[in-house]
């Protein structure tokens, strides 16, 4: 396995030490307080819910200016400070040109929500030292790490 692929994380003790990592996310394609109930919406409230900082970076609603009682930012790479994470909900074919945006913003990890996977972006991603997790769930995950929650 070269260097790089280590950064493809696909197995649970992988993502147990990535989430131990992890305590602000940013959440790339972030949906509003009016989309109750959609997966961009609802796992980041859930996260927020059990103590992470989350930053969002919605790509629609330019009116908006606040997302979970947080300030939005339409480009990671304006987001002051460190990004453990960011929390990808963009189709697949949508997520190239967001890979300058991503890179330029360093974070430790990208995560791929569910149904998400890019493999090129990945290597791309592994290859600038990003661990990356693809088609995945973060809400399940973390429910599975912390049964009981």
């Amino acid at each position: 396995m070269s260097d790089w692929q280590r950064n493809l994380i696909d197995d649970p003790e992988g993502i147990e030490a990535l989430l131990a990592d992890t305590h602000r996310i940013a959440v790339l394609g972030i949906k509003t307080e009016a989309q109750i109930g959609q997966p961009a919406f609802e796992v980041p409230a859930y996260m927020a819910r059990h103590g992470y900082e989350i930053v969002p970076v919605p790509v629609y609603y330019p009116e908006v200016e606040r997302i979970l009682g947080q300030r939005v930012y339409r480009r990671l790479a304006d987001i002051p400070g460190r990004v453990d994470m960011v929390d990808v909900f963009r189709r697949p074919k949508d997520i190239p040109p967001h890979l300058d945006d991503i890179l330029a913003a360093r974070p430790a990890s990208v995560w791929f929500q569910s149904g998400i996977r890019h493999d090129a972006a990945a290597e791309t991603l592994a290859r600038a030292g990003i661990r990356v997790v693809q088609d995945r769930c973060l809400l399940v995950e973390h429910r599975r790490l912390r049964p009981g929650l």
